[in-house]
Parts: structure tokens; C-alpha cells; sequence
């Protein structure tokens, strides 16, 4: 038993490498639907299919372009930066 919680404990001290590709980012969307899905759960006052569906896409989908739009603003102030 002590074995089993020293590996689990292990493994939060070295965190995975994910690094910056185009393609790792991609892993940013499930966390995006997830966070857009369990907010819109607790905030809609009535849960309905349609409306809860529509709701959660709206949230994931400016949750996303606020991001994208945050990526290009600071790329943009390191390129004037670094020159």
C-alpha cells in the first residue's frame, strides 16, 4: 500500500511535458468543453436539452476565441519587444 501511494505521489512532482506545437494545443479544447459544460450546468437556471446544448457551445466558442484573440495580442507585444 505504501508503494502504490509513493508512485501516485511521484508523479505530481514531475509534471508531463506537453510543450507548444500547434498540435499539443489542441488538448486545450476538452478542458475548454469541460469547464463550458459543468459552468453552464450550475448557472442555468433551467436545464433544458436544447437550451443547456446551446448554452455550452456559445460558452466554449467565446471561451476559444478569447484565447485565440489573447495568443495573437501577446504575440504580437513579443514581436515588438524582441524586434
Amino acid at each position: 500500500m505504501l508503494d502504490f501511494a509513493s508512485c501516485v505521489m511521484a508523479g505530481f512532482t514531475a509534471p508531463e511535458e506537453i510543450g507548444t506545437t500547434a498540435q499539443s494545443l489542441l488538448l486545450l479544447l476538452p478542458v475548454v468543453a469541460s469547464i463550458a459544460i459543468v459552468y453552464k450546468a450550475t448557472k442555468v437556471p433551467r436545464v433544458s436539452a436544447c437550451n443547456f446544448i446551446k448554452e455550452s457551445v456559445l460558452l466554449f466558442g467565446s471561451i476559444v476565441i478569447f484565447m485565440v484573440i489573447t495568443a495573437l495580442v501577446l504575440s504580437a507585444v513579443a514581436w515588438l519587444v524582441t524586434g
